[in-house]
């Protein structure tokens, strides 16, 4: 008869034998990766302000400036008509009024001529975001959980590093690590 233990025990001590023997023999001590269970992911959020300029068009109207020219015509018109009234000083007189008269008349009939233009107007108006600033992340490792920030969204698991305590960092040089003692 064969001297076994049962399954169970030897499925209990064997895995962490062999994890040992891999430590001690042959493993190099350095850093390993891992994925942790991600319990919960927060994103936190922060409002931010956006200012925005905002443009809108509008037609104006203005009116054009006289050119004079109904003035001109109208003055020679009223003075053309005082000269023809009266003689002596009394025509130098009614040429006088005609011409002024003449000149109010055709500058009022000349009229200014309306113009319309579209005038742009800006303003700035401010909007406000949210936006990710990090994530609030608790993950599980080993039975404990651990709380984080990261940038961004890890998903389902987290990518950990785990390197042995007293390891030392792996030789960058193809000579072999000497002992200081």
């Amino acid at each position: 008869m064969r001297n076994t233990l049962p399954k169970s025990i030897a499925k209990s001590w064997a895995f962490p034998a062999l994890l040992t023997f891999g430590a001690l023999y042959g493993v190099n001590a350095q850093a390993q990766e891992i994925l942790a269970r991600v319990i919960t992911s927060t994103a936190v959020l922060q409002q931010v302000a956006v200012p925005r300029q905002v443009c809108s068009t509008a037609e104006v109207v203005s009116e054009a400036p006289k050119s004079g020219a109904g003035a001109v015509m109208g003055a020679i018109a009223g003075g053309a008509m005082g000269n023809a009234v009266g003689n002596g000083t009394g025509r130098t007189l009614a040429t006088m009024i005609g011409l002024v008269g003449g000149a109010m008349v055709g500058n009022n009939v000349e009229g200014g001529k309306s113009q319309v233009q579209n005038v742009q107007q800006c303003s700035t108006q401010t909007t406000y975001e949210n936006r990710t600033m990090h994530y609030d992340v608790v993950y599980e490792y080993a039975d404990k959980r651990y709380s984080i920030q990261m940038l961004n969204d890890p998903g389902q698991y987290v990518h950990l590093a785990v390197t042995p305590v007293g390891a030392l960092p792996p030789a960058t040089t193809g000579e072999p690590r000497r002992n200081r003692y």
